[in-house]
C-alpha cells in the first residue's frame, strides 16, 4: 500500500513524479474516464469510483484489463474507507437534463459528497481536488470571468441545485483548508466536450452532433446569440493534473477552459457543415437563468499552471463527431445523412 502524506517537491516547488494510488470519484463519467486513462498512462494506480447514475461502465471497459486500474461502485453521499495518495472529486451530474431530474440528489452529491471526500483526505493527509464549475459565475455581469468575480447566481432557480451545490462545495473546501490545513485544489471548469459525452445529456455540443447525425432538427434555445467557450477534454484533463501537481500554496480556484468564444448559432452551423447534415435550425424558448455569455479569464492558469488549451474547436469537433458516428452506429440509432460539401469553420 503506498504511503499516505505529502509528496516531495523539487527545488522549483514542482511535485516530483512518483507512482501514486489515485482516487477519482465520478471516474466512469465523461471527464473522469479520460482522467483515469491519463493517470494510468503516467504509471499511477487508479481507483475509479462511480454510482453509474450518469457514468457508464462502457467508458472504462478498455481499462479493465489494466492491473493498476480498479473500479468500485459507490455513491459519494456515503463515506468511503480506502487508502489513497490523492483524490480527484468529480462526482456530480454535469448536464441540466441530468442534474435537474433529481435536484435534491444533485445538491446532496455536491455537498455531502464533498464533505465525505474532504473527511477522507483529512484522515489520510492527502491532497484533494474539487471539480467545480463556471456555473459558479451564473449569468455573469463581468466578461470574461476572472476567479475574483463572485458571480450572479439565482439561488432558488431550476439550475441552482447544481450552481449552488458547487458553490457550497467550494466553501467547504476552503473552510477545511483554513480550519484543518488540508491541501486543496479547486478547478472551475468551463464547457467541456469530446468523446464519451452522453448522447442524451442535453449539453449543446452532444445535442447538436447527435441531432445532425440523425438528420433531425437542430434545436437552438433562444436566438442562438448567447456565447460559450468550448474546451476539448484532453486539454481539461491536462489542466486538472497540472493543478494537482502544484505546491500546497496553490489552492485555486483556477479557471480551466478555452478562451475561444462562439455563439450557439455558430456552433450549430459548424456542426451541420462538418457532419454534412441537412438538418434545419429551429428555435425554442430560452431556459430560465441560461447564461448569456461565458468565457474564462485564463491569466491565473497560465501563471500558476503554465497551462492553456491547445486543441482548436474544429479539431476537437472532428474527433467528437467521429466518436458519435461510431457510438450511434453501434446502438443502431444513427440515420445516415446525405453528404454535401463541407463548409470551412
Amino acid at each position: 500500500m503506498p504511503a499516505s502524506g505529502p509528496r516531495p517537491l523539487s527545488p522549483a516547488g514542482v511535485e516530483l513524479v512518483t507512482e501514486k494510488r489515485v482516487l477519482i470519484t465520478g471516474g466512469a463519467g465523461f471527464v473522469g474516464s479520460h482522467l483515469c486513462e491519463a493517470l494510468l498512462e503516467r504509471g499511477h494506480e487508479v481507483l475509479c469510483v462511480d454510482n453509474f447514475y450518469t457514468g457508464s461502465r462502457r467508458n472504462v471497459a478498455h481499462l479493465m484489463g489494466n492491473p493498476r486500474f480498479e473500479l468500485l461502485r459507490h455513491d459519494v453521499c456515503f463515506p468511503l474507507h480506502v487508502e489513497v495518495d490523492a483524490i480527484y472529486n468529480l462526482a456530480c451530474p454535469a448536464s441540466p437534463v441530468h442534474y435537474q431530474s433529481d435536484p435534491v440528489q444533485t445538491t446532496k452529491t455536491s455537498v455531502v459528497g464533498a464533505l465525505n471526500m474532504l473527511g477522507l483526505a483529512k484522515r489520510l493527509k492527502v491532497p484533494v481536488l474539487q471539480a467545480s464549475t463556471s456555473e459558479c459565475y451564473g449569468d455573469p455581469a463581468v466578461h470574461p470571468q476572472p476567479e475574483s468575480y463572485w458571480g450572479n447566481v439565482n439561488p432558488i432557480g431550476p439550475r441552482s441545485c447544481y450552481d449552488e451545490g458547487k458553490r457550497c462545495a467550494e466553501t467547504l473546501f476552503f473552510d477545511y483548508h483554513r480550519q484543518h490545513g488540508l491541501a486543496i485544489k479547486v478547478a472551475r471548469i468551463f464547457n467541456t466536450y469530446g468523446p464519451r459525452m452522453h448522447p442524451d445529456d442535453g449539453r449543446v455540443v452532444s445535442n447538436f452532433i447527435v441531432q445532425a447525425l440523425r438528420g433531425a432538427d437542430i434545436t437552438l434555445y433562444g436566438d442562438g446569440a448567447q456565447t460559450r467557450s468550448f474546451c476539448y477534454v484532453d486539454d481539461l484533463v491536462d489542466g486538472l493534473m497540472r493543478l494537482m501537481a502544484t505546491p500546497a500554496t496553490v489552492t485555486g480556484p483556477i479557471n480551466l477552459g478555452n478562451p475561444g468564444e462562439f455563439t450557439i448559432r455558430q456552433l450549430a452551423e459548424t456542426v451541420v457543415a462538418m457532419t454534412g447534415s441537412r438538418s434545419r435550425l429551429v428555435q425554442r424558448p430560452l431556459p430560465q437563468d441560461d447564461p448569456r455569455q461565458r468565457r474564462p479569464d485564463l491569466a491565473r492558469a497560465k501563471a500558476e499552471l503554465d497551462w492553456q488549451p491547445t486543441t482548436a474547436l474544429q479539431d476537437g469537433l472532428a474527433r467528437t463527431i467521429a466518436y458519435f458516428r461510431q457510438h450511434l452506429a453501434l446502438d443502431n440509432t444513427v440515420v445516415q445523412v446525405p453528404a454535401r460539401r463541407r463548409a470551412a469553420v
